[in-house]
């Protein structure tokens, strides 16, 4: 992710589950499917988003197979697992609680 997202640490991780809730992608894909997602706001470098796919899958939240992209190239598609959802919609439960009290915080006259 890029400097100015600020966004707070094991943020990514959560942005690629959600990414990858609806269907399995490569890594390319997810990438540009968070930047086209935040209007070009966030910006996933490789540096970033494949340790974090590495680790997503040891905690074995996400599983991976090998398959062939959509320019025909050998790229290992990432899915959630069964313990994957379950944390998606824990930590999900948990952002949204955090965001609200985050904005009501800010928006105090």
């Amino acid at each position: 992710m890029t400097k100015p997202t600020g966004l707070v640490q094991g943020t990514l991780d959560l942005l690629i589950l959600k990414t990858i809730a609806l269907e399995p992608l490569h890594g390319w894909a997810i990438a540009q499917r968070i930047r086209q997602i935040s209007r070009d706001v966030l910006q996933v470098n490789q540096g970033a988003l494949y340790p974090a796919l590495h680790r997503l899958e040891q905690q074995g939240w996400i599983s991976s197979e090998w398959g062939e992209s959509e320019n025909n190239r050998r790229a290992k598609y990432y899915s959630l697992t069964k313990a994957g959802k379950k944390y998606l919609q824990q930590e999900q439960a948990s952002w949204d609680r955090l965001s609200k009290a985050i904005g009501l915080v800010l928006n105090t006259a």
